[in-house]
């Protein structure tokens, strides 16, 4: 599974506050906060004939996320939307987008991980580009990584951060085993996420996902358990071993980049029938009658 470049994108202008450069124009100081310890948080956002799924949702947890590592400022939603439908605008993209949002602290007046040190910001930056959802949704494989996610004592994953290097070692690992990607598990040993998705089992009809314990809290894993709630699908959130997941009639990932994708081997193992399941189907069809019924209009 690896992206391919979009011709659609070559001459991409991209949103740095509120400034409007091409893509190979566009720029970050090397003193801004992302450059120097990743100290940024982030989220990806979809756009569908104009309009933007749970767009109040994911900058809302942008604002959570900022909070949490303690911005001097946030910009308001309000704002955001307004670059958001700016830069969407100047693209001339209005379906099968998806945007890479991102707030920095901001510059610093020299190099050094003491927030003190900023001077300017935050830094809000829109990067959008031409993208349909980037899993394959006849199956996708996994492998096990060595490299596990931490709980809430070590690195909350309530924060939803721009320090990936966990998610880029598994992805490492799955790329050299020849996987999609990677099953990260928790430092006790039971099942977290993958390095860019959350899973869920379904076992005996059943919808089985991960607490939020050392995963973050999924917009598009929110909407799924919603679904399974408003149409009598029975589900649990609990803790879930590697042996589950082996055995599981079905598996399936999500996410904003990716939507609903069944996941149909893991570590060399079929899962279930080696197909997408009846459920993961189901599942799909729902969220994508939810996208075309709750999503946000963002472009007139």
């Amino acid at each position: 599974m690896l992206q391919k470049f979009n011709e659609k994108n070559r001459d991409l202008l991209i949103n740095i506050n509120g400034k409007l450069l091409h893509r190979d124009e566009a720029g970050i100081s090397p003193f801004d906060s992302a450059v120097q310890g990743g100290d940024a948080v982030w989220e990806g956002l979809r756009v569908y004939d104009g309009k933007i799924f749970r767009l109040a949702k994911h900058l809302e947890r942008l604002r959570s996320s900022a909070l949490a590592l303690a911005f001097a400022e946030i910009p308001a939603a309000e704002a955001i939307t307004t670059e958001i439908k700016r830069t969407l605008e100047a693209n001339n993209m209005t379906d099968n987008a998806h945007i890479r949002l991102t707030l920095t602290r901001g510059v610093k007046l020299t190099s050094g991980m003491d927030p003190r040190l900023n001077t300017a910001g935050p830094t809000l930056i829109v990067l959008a580009e031409h993208k349909s959802p980037v899993y394959d949704k006849t199956g996708l494989s996994l492998i096990t990584s060595s490299v596990r996610r931490p709980a809430p004592d070590v690195l909350d994953p309530k924060i939803h951060h721009c320090n990936l290097i966990q998610s880029i070692l598994a992805k490492i690992e799955a790329n050299h085993a020849g996987a999609d990607d990677a099953l990260m598990l928790d430092s006790r040993g039971f099942v977290a996420e993958t390095n860019a998705t959350h899973l869920f089992i379904v076992d005996d009809s059943t919808v089985t996902t991960s607490r939020l314990v050392a995963c973050p809290e999924g917009i598009t894993r929110e909407v799924v358990l919603s679904l399974c709630l408003d149409n009598g699908i029975p589900h649990e959130v609990r803790d879930i071993s590697l042996t589950e997941v082996y055995r599981a009639d079905e598996l399936f990932c999500t996410g904003t980049m990716g939507e609903l994708a069944p996941v149909t081997q893991v570590d060399g193992r079929p899962i279930g029938a080696g197909d997408a399941g009846q459920v993961t189907r189901r599942l799909s069809k729902l969220f994508d009658q939810c996208v075309a019924a709750e999503a946000e209009p963002v472009l007139d």
